[in-house]
């Protein structure tokens, strides 16, 4: 009775096996969320890809320069010269046109945001660079004067 458990136990295992070893592996988009999409295009061309813009939100960026929201393979399979199904390669991608941070009067990211966040300390940090330069030039201009 042992010696048929066994065999039983050992045949379930053997097919198990046989059964998920031939399972071809999942293929996921690649991870471009929060990239631009001109970057995103080229990192989904670039993993045999290709970039379709399945959704789009304002009209503020040129399309090269909006923001990847989300990005999933496509559900279809498309027929091939002969009409037999294929994998599909296409990666649709969902796009944020918005500006990079919202102002009174023009849509853009929250400064709550993850995206918002980053472009608000990009802009202090130009600002700061700015006034700094501006600094330097009165400083300059003012010695220029004294020496005269």
């Amino acid at each position: 009775m042992v010696r048929i458990v066994a065999s039983a136990v050992a045949a379930a295992t053997v097919a198990g096996s046989a059964l998920f070893a031939g399972a071809p592996t999942a293929e996921a988009a690649p991870d471009v969320v929060n990239r631009t999409y001109q970057d995103a295009k080229r990192i989904i061309q670039r993993s045999g890809g290709k970039a379709v813009v399945a959704t789009r939100t304002g009209t503020t960026l040129a399309e090269s320069k909006c923001l990847v929201t989300n990005a999933w393979d496509a559900a279809v399979r498309r027929p091939n010269r002969r009409g037999r199904p294929v994998k599909n390669k296409e990666v649709h991608v969902a796009l944020n046109c918005n500006g990079a941070l919202a102002e009174p009067g023009s849509p853009g990211n929250s400064a709550a945001s993850p995206a918002g966040r980053a472009a608000k300390q990009e802009q202090e940090r130009k600002a700061a660079k700015a006034a700094k330069d501006r600094a330097a030039r009165q400083a300059a201009a003012a010695a220029a004067q004294q020496g005269q």
